[in-house]
C-alpha cells in the first residue's frame, strides 16, 4: 500500500512538473538578475536599478531591436541550422533605406530625386533588402546543401561589405520626421511607449502563434529534430528552409529599419555583432541548438535577460571589456546546460 501511494505521488509531482512551461525556470532566473542588480544597486551606488525611467527606456529600445532578429535566429536554429549574417544585413539595410528616407534639405542626398518620399517606400525597400539576404541564404543551403555555418558566414561578411561599399563609408543623414517616428515614441492610453517595443512584441506574437499552431511550426521542428524523417514524411525540406531564412532575412532588415530610425542615421556600422547576440537570446531561451527544442517566449525572456545584465553592468559602472567576457561566459554555460537536457532526453 505505502508502495503504491508513493507511486502515485511521484506520478502527480511528475505531471505537475510537466504542466510547467519550460521557459518558467528562465523566467526566474531574469527575476534574480534583476534582484541582484537592485540590491546591488542599493549597496554599492545607493540608487535604485530598476525604478529608473531613463534606464529602463534605453534597455527596452536595446532589447527591442536584438529581439526582433532574434525571434527570427530562433527559427533557425529550431531546423538545427544558424544565422551568422543577421547583424550584417541590418547594418545594410539600415544603410539602404535611409537613403530612400532623406528629405531635400539635405544637399548631398544618396538620390536627390528621390527625397521626400512616403514612409512606406524607405521601409518596404528595407524589408526588400533583408528578405533577399534570407533567401540567398536559404537557397544556398537548400540546393547546394552546404553548411548553413559558410553560406551564412559569406552573407554576413558580403553584406557588411554591401553596407560599407553603398556610400563609401559615409552615414546616411538628413532623414524624414515620418521615418524618424518608427523609431520615437508613441501614446497609447496616455503612457508613452517606444514603437520599436511595439514592434518587437507584435512579431515576437505573431512567430508564436505560427511556431506553435500552424504547419509552417509543425515543418519547422520536424526538420529540426529529424530531417530525414521529416522529408519521409512528405515535408520540402529544401522549399521549407527558404522560407525559415528569408523571414530571418525579413526580421533583420526590419530590425535595421527600426534601428536607423531610432539612431536618424543609417551607418554601415550598425548591427556589429548583433548576430551573437540574437544567437545567445535565443539558446538563453532554451532553443536548443541542436535543433528541434525551441519557443518565441523562451527567446523573448532570453532577450530581455541579455539587457538586464547589459545595463545592470553599465549602472554598476563595469567596464564594457569585462561585460564581454561574463556573456561569452553565459553563453557557453547555456551550451552547456542544453548538451545536458539533450542526454537526459535521450536517456529518458
Amino acid at each position: 500500500m505505502a508502495t503504491d501511494q508513493a507511486t502515485k505521488a511521484a506520478r502527480t509531482e511528475g505531471v505537475r512538473r510537466r504542466k510547467l512551461p519550460p521557459e518558467a525556470n528562465i523566467f526566474l532566473v531574469l527575476i534574480g538578475i534583476v534582484a541582484f542588480f537592485e540590491v546591488i544597486g542599493w549597496l554599492v551606488v545607493g540608487q535604485s536599478f530598476l525604478f529608473n525611467t531613463q534606464r529602463l527606456t534605453v534597455m527596452i529600445l536595446q532589447v527591442a531591436v536584438i529581439g526582433i532578429i532574434a525571434v527570427g535566429v530562433t527559427q533557425v536554429i529550431i531546423t538545427g541550422g544558424v544565422d551568422l549574417s543577421s547583424g550584417s544585413v541590418v547594418g545594410m539595410t539600415a544603410m539602404i533605406a535611409a537613403s530612400f528616407a532623406q528629405t531635400s534639405d539635405y544637399a548631398r542626398a544618396v538620390y536627390p530625386t528621390l527625397t521626400d518620399l512616403p514612409v512606406i517606400f524607405p521601409v518596404v525597400v528595407g524589408l526588400t533588402v533583408g528578405l533577399c539576404a534570407g533567401l540567398i541564404n536559404g537557397s544556398l543551403i537548400a540546393y547546394t546543401a552546404i553548411p548553413p555555418f559558410i553560406a551564412t558566414l559569406g552573407m554576413m561578411v558580403a553584406a557588411r561589405g554591401i553596407a560599407k561599399w553603398y556610400t563609401r563609408g559615409q552615414p546616411v543623414s538628413m532623414l524624414s520626421e515620418d521615418y524618424a517616428a518608427i523609431g520615437a515614441n508613441m501614446t497609447i492610453g496616455g503612457i508613452s511607449i517606444p514603437v520599436p517595443v511595439i514592434i518587437f512584441l507584435v512579431v515576437a506574437l505573431i512567430f508564436h502563434i505560427a511556431l506553435r499552431y500552424t504547419r509552417y511550426g509543425k515543418f519547422t521542428y520536424a526538420i529540426g529534430a529529424n530531417v530525414q524523417a521529416a522529408r519521409v514524411s512528405g515535408i520540402n525540406v529544401g522549399r521549407h528552409l527558404i522560407k525559415v531564412y528569408a523571414i530571418a532575412g525579413l526580421l533583420s532588415g526590419l530590425a535595421g529599419v527600426v534601428l536607423s530610425a531610432r539612431a536618424i542615421t543609417g551607418q554601415a556600422s550598425m548591427g556589429v555583432s548583433y548576430e551573437l547576440d540574437a544567437i545567445a537570446a535565443a539558446v538563453i531561451g532554451g532553443t536548443s541548438l541542436a535543433g528541434g527544442v525551441g519557443r518565441i517566449t523562451g527567446t523573448v525572456i532570453g532577450t530581455i535577460i541579455l539587457g538586464v545584465m547589459t545595463s545592470g553592468f553599465t549602472f554598476l559602472r563595469i567596464d564594457a571589456y569585462y561585460q564581454e567576457i561574463v556573456k561569452g561566459v553565459i553563453i557557453v554555460a547555456a551550451v552547456i546546460v542544453d548538451q545536458y537536457r539533450q542526454r537526459r532526453r535521450k536517456k529518458a
